[in-house]
């Protein structure tokens, strides 16, 4: 057992009593067999095919403070958020570390039935609802991480859009780390789009003091037939940061999901993804796009599991890597017997602009139906020499060519995106990044 795994043991049997008060029912429920499966498998170790480009326990080795006896931090987002990506014309909500915010001003109203609020108020309100998909996912899973999260999760936010209703208006979530002192979170979201509902998400996670921070991120997202759900996690946090989510989807019949990563400024971040299409004609388009420069450490690892006929499944994921900053793609198509007339495209391309920038890239398609059409394609290169010279040649400067060549690259994933508002923002946060105008947000006292 290593040090990492033995504290994080033994801060549950000594504070499993404080932890349990402070949250609800449902999510008491799953500690304990949560606790019994940390304590079986530990961290993986980069052995472990899923984990071998970010060891994990060494991520969990410091000694971070924890705030589970849910004491009050002082701030009010609503004065000091004023960061890179306002209010979109959103229903805005924030999360302050992994408590839902509730001195909430007036904003858009939402649709009848539809619930964005507090997990553990909501999960305790609507009992056999949240009990019957809590950790319903993510539980089967056997992730350390996830398990980690589960035990020692308290709050979060709970989404319900019901039968048939259509959210017009994007959901707005900010994600706001604030400590005094260096401080691990641990934050649960619960989706659950029923059977002919449309919402679009947007989190935006922000880091408000100059602390180092560990988060854990569990995401739960049910989506019923024929339903649509758009969710776009845009990280801008600092290099004192590190963020490990894993995301958890199941698609029933002819449901649509678009699922959006995008990182642009960050200290260490692990994101995982993992996609079950288990009803007839559902589609899923993920996206990603990471820029990363001194020494930070971007890595996606996604799985898509075809379950049955007629789905859809398409990944594009683009990085570009300057300095001695380290990417890491693995994505994973499984296609099972039974899925046949699946459709699926996987594409990952990466620039490396330094000798010392590294990127591991594997994807990989296992197939066990013969009845499919199915493609995947890696790069990983520099920028073209000659086109710099062509535009060198016509009066622009090598810096404004370099900028404008990375532009273009990444622009593609960008487009791809539905959600305008937020595409439109991200061309020009794309820009003022490579140009090093958000290295501000190292420190980031929120832009007071």
């Amino acid at each position: 057992m290593s040090s990492a795994e033995k504290q994080y043991l033994e801060l549950y049997e000594q504070a499993q009593g404080m932890i349990c008060s402070h949250s609800s029912e449902v999510m008491n429920a799953q500690r304990d067999a949560a606790f019994e499966r940390f304590r079986k498998n530990g961290f993986p170790t980069r052995k472990v095919e899923r984990y071998k480009y970010t060891d994990i326990g060494k991520l969990f080795e410091p000694d971070y403070g924890l705030n589970l006896n849910r004491l009050e931090i002082p701030v009010d987002p609503y004065k000091a958020f004023k960061c890179d990506v306002p209010n979109l014309s959103t229903n805005l909500y924030f999360v302050v570390n992994d408590m839902f915010y509730h001195d909430e001003k007036p904003k858009g109203h939402l649709p009848e039935g539809v619930i964005v609020g507090s997990l553990k108020e909501y999960s305790s309100h609507l009992l056999p609802l949240t009990s019957h998909h809590y950790n319903n996912l993510a539980g089967k899973d056997e992730d350390a991480v996830t398990d980690l999260n589960t035990m020692l999760a308290q709050d979060g936010l709970f989404v319900y859009v019901p039968k048939n209703v259509v959210v017009d208006r994007a959901i707005q979530v900010i994600n706001i780390l604030r400590s005094d002192v260096d401080l691990m979170v641990n934050r649960r979201v619960l989706i659950i789009v029923e059977e002919g509902a449309e919402v679009k998400f947007l989190f935006c996670d922000h880091a408000a003091d100059d602390r180092h921070f560990l988060a854990t991120q569990v995401i739960e997202a049910f989506v019923g037939e024929n339903a649509k759900l758009d969710l776009y996690c845009l990280e801008e946090t600092h290099n004192k940061n590190t963020r490990v989510s894993n995301v958890y989807i199941e698609q029933q019949a002819n449901s649509r999901v678009n699922h959006n990563v995008i990182t642009l400024h960050n200290g260490v971040t692990r994101n995982k993804l993992n996609l079950d299409l288990i009803g007839e004609g559902a589609e899923c388009s993920c996206n990603g796009c990471v820029i990363a420069d001194k020494k930070q450490h971007v890595d996606n690892n996604t799985l898509i599991t075809h379950h049955v006929s007629h789905c859809t499944s398409n990944e594009l994921y683009k990085y570009v890597l300057d300095d001695e900053s380290t990417g890491a793609f693995a994505g994973r198509v499984l296609v099972k017997k039974d899925a046949q007339k699946t459709t699926s495209q996987m594409t990952n391309q990466n620039l490396t602009t330094t000798k010392q920038a590294r990127m591991y890239t594997q994807p990989m398609l296992e197939i066990y139906a013969d009845d499919v059409k199915c493609a995947h394609g890696s790069t990983v290169g520099q920028l073209n020499d000659a086109a710099l010279f062509y535009m060198q040649q016509r009066g622009i400067s090598r810096k404004e060519a370099r900028l404008l060549l990375q532009n273009a690259f990444i622009n593609e994933v960008i487009d791809h995106m539905e959600l305008e508002p937020l595409r439109d923002r991200l061309h020009y946060l794309v820009e003022k990044r490579f140009r090093g105008e958000l290295n501000k947000c190292e420190g980031c006292k929120l832009c007071k």
